[in-house]
């Protein structure tokens, strides 16, 4: 507002200043007018004052722009103070709070460190394992391509499966027949079915060319192999293994991967009803232990039906020693009846001979009566 008034005085000024300029070159051309040269003047006066009116208007205006410029530096200053107040303030409650989450993430992080830490070494031990594994597996791979080897974990497969289902002297490993063949393992069951063969083998080649096989003519080709190497199995363990009079009708054909046995029972039915007519069993080691667990129940009960025949002789002869019991038992109750017919003899003497001796000692000799009765009461005890 001040500096507004103060630009339409200086405005007000320089209009006057320029109209007297305007009257001294207008004088100058007539300087007989005398009238125009009162006029000038009176103007000259005219802006005198004003002038002097400008100057002490200016001064008003420079005290007041002085006092509004103190008090708004006042107020910028209390704003100043209040707002350098706030800012340190928040700025301390910022840092506070930045100094709790930076301690926060800290731990968070030191955490986090040791679990992953922890996590590398559980990480790293795994790989160990992997490579361990992957070891083994190549290990495995190259034992399994041997024939002879692979026959070997089969054979081990199964002697563990029976070892631990049966009881000793109900199996034979390596077991020679007859016939001059040697079985893998024998199992020695009550009739029927009594004695079975056990035969391990792994028809693995034909069955890993099959997998791999690229197309489908290929694995029809391995397929059909695989068949024919699982039926010549079987009849060689019909042929060498079931011996009339020797063994059972049965044979058991353990093939120590449950993948095959899947395989075979799912896709080769033809190839296990041969082995039914046969007499060819194929079993996988799940198969194997639900057999030998039923073989260890009927184990079980044969000893239970042996055990109740015995316990059924010794019932009866201790029956037979009841009844002989029983018999003496009544030879001693006569001698016991006997025996108290003697005492109750015995009493009745004891207690006559007693009374003879009472009626004795009673007598008056002097008196002839008195001995008569006494007489007659001794003739009737010895009667009695």
């Amino acid at each position: 507002m001040l500096t507004t008034s103060l630009a339409l005085t200086v405005v007000a000024i320089a209009l006057a200043v320029v109209a007297i300029y305007a009257g001294i070159r207008a004088m100058s051309g007539s300087r007989q007018d005398s009238e125009r040269m009162g006029m000038l003047s009176e103007a000259m006066n005219r802006l005198v004052e004003a002038q002097a009116a400008l100057t002490g208007r200016m001064s008003q205006m420079a005290e007041g722009q002085a006092a509004a410029q103190n008090h708004v530096a006042e107020r910028l200053q209390a704003q100043e103070r209040n707002v350098t107040k706030f800012l340190d303030e928040r700025l301390a409650e910022v840092t506070r709070r930045v100094g709790e989450n930076l301690q926060k993430s800290g731990d968070k992080t030191t955490e986090s460190l040791s679990q992953l830490q922890e996590r590398l070494a559980v990480i790293d031990s795994a790989q160990k394992n992997i490579a361990e594994l992957s070891q083994g597996v190549l290990s495995l791979k190259q034992l399994l391509s041997n024939k002879q080897a692979r026959g070997a974990v089969a054979q081990s497969q199964m002697e563990d499966l029976v070892r631990d289902m049966l009881p000793p002297d109900y199996f034979s490993f390596q077991h020679t027949l007859s016939n001059g063949r040697r079985a893998d393992c024998l199992l020695r069951l009550p009739n029927p079915p009594g004695s079975v063969c056990v035969d391990s083998k792994y028809p693995l080649e034909a069955f890993a060319r099959m997998l791999d096989a690229e197309t489908d003519d290929i694995r029809k080709v391995a397929a059909k192999d695989f068949g024919r190497d699982v039926e010549k199995h079987i009849d060689d363990i019909a042929d060498k293994y079931i011996i009339p009079g020797e063994t059972g009708d049965v044979a058991l054909m353990f093939v120590p991967s449950d993948s095959i046995f899947v395989e075979l029972q799912n896709n080769f039915q033809a190839v296990v009803q041969y082995g039914f007519k046969r007499k060819v069993f194929l079993v996988s080691p799940n198969s194997l232990w639900a057999i030998l667990n039923t073989v260890r129940a009927l184990i079980r009960d044969a000893k239970i039906r042996e055990q109740a025949e015995a316990l059924q002789a010794e019932i009866g002869k201790m029956a037979e020693d009841v009844l002989r019991l029983q018999d003496r038992v009544g030879k001693l109750g006569t001698h016991f009846k006997q025996a108290s017919e003697d005492i109750r003899q015995i009493e009745v003497s004891t207690s006559k001979i007693v009374k003879r001796g009472t009626n004795i000692a009673q007598v008056n000799f002097e008196n002839a009566e008195s001995l008569e009765q006494a007489k007659l009461s001794l003739a009737d005890d010895s009667e009695s």
